[in-house]
């Protein structure tokens, strides 16, 4: 029998023990059980496309202690591919390795990064009825105090409403204090306003500020993180009926986001 792609990816990221139990499912990760969702069903829905920004010679951001953002992204996002796989979910990834998606015609790093940004948007846009995860990480140069996951949106009428539900849940699942809200972003963000699904870019962390690069570095936290993202996509899906509408409307109620430890 063949398996999932998103299984055997599971198994390189040490999430090594799928357990059912009356509550739902359990990724057992460095001997932690990650609880994920409880009662869970096969979805059908649109396809997932995860999106790790940058790769390759466009490492996009990188901490005071050199942490490359290309590379947590990456780790993240296979987290958040193999937690949907064993939902039953329809997944892309954009990429699966620390690469840049570029032309091989491409010489110089500004054209690499403008060959790939297109080549992601013509990816993205063969799938039909697609929604986007864009996964990445923040940085600021003026301060090291600030923290906080925050999603963001290009297209409000297909995107705010998946925005902001991500927005809670990433903060009931990794910081409580989180106040930062769910954001348009600027027309000038290439790969967000060039196409045309429903599409989310979820800024995980702050890789300027050393707690929480610290954290981001962390198998536990890309799994929490992934946890969180995969919970908000599954209890985000538009219902086919009314018996489907009603266990959407008590999928809050049965969301399990309490996670690993730090």
């Amino acid at each position: 029998m063949m398996k999932h792609p998103a299984l055997v990816r599971a198994a390189s990221i040490a999430v090594t023990v799928l357990l059912a139990v009356s509550t739902g499912f359990f990724l057992f990760y460095e001997g932690e059980a990650v609880p994920v969702m409880a009662h869970p069903a096969r979805f059908t829905g649109s396809t997932v496309v995860i999106d790790a920004g940058h790769g390759g010679e466009d490492g996009g951001a990188v901490s005071p202690a050199g942490h490359v953002e290309s590379q947590v992204n990456l780790a993240v996002a296979q987290r958040l591919d193999a937690i949907l796989g064993l939902y039953g979910a329809d997944v892309v990834m954009l990429r699966t390795e620390d690469v840049s998606l570029h032309d091989p015609e491409a010489q110089t790093l500004k054209e690499k990064k403008n060959s790939d940004l297109h080549n992601r948007v013509a990816r993205i846009e063969a799938v039909p009825g697609a929604t986007l995860i864009s996964i990445h990480q923040n940085t600021y140069s003026g301060s090291a105090r600030y923290h906080g996951a925050q999603v963001f949106y290009a297209d409000e009428a297909s995107s705010l409403g998946l925005a902001q539900h991500t927005q809670e849940l990433l903060r009931q699942a990794l910081d409580p204090e989180n106040s930062r809200q769910a954001a348009r972003l600027p027309n000038t963000v290439y790969l967000m306003n060039h196409i045309s699904c429903r599409a989310i870019l979820v800024e995980c962390g702050f890789l300027s500020n050393p707690e929480e690069d610290a954290l981001l570095q962390t198998g536990s936290y890309q799994t929490k993180i992934a946890a969180a993202l995969a919970s908000a996509y599954l209890s985000y899906q538009e219902p086919e009926n009314d018996q489907e509408g009603e266990r959407a409307l008590e999928s809050q109620d049965r969301l399990l986001l309490y996670g690993v430890r730090k």
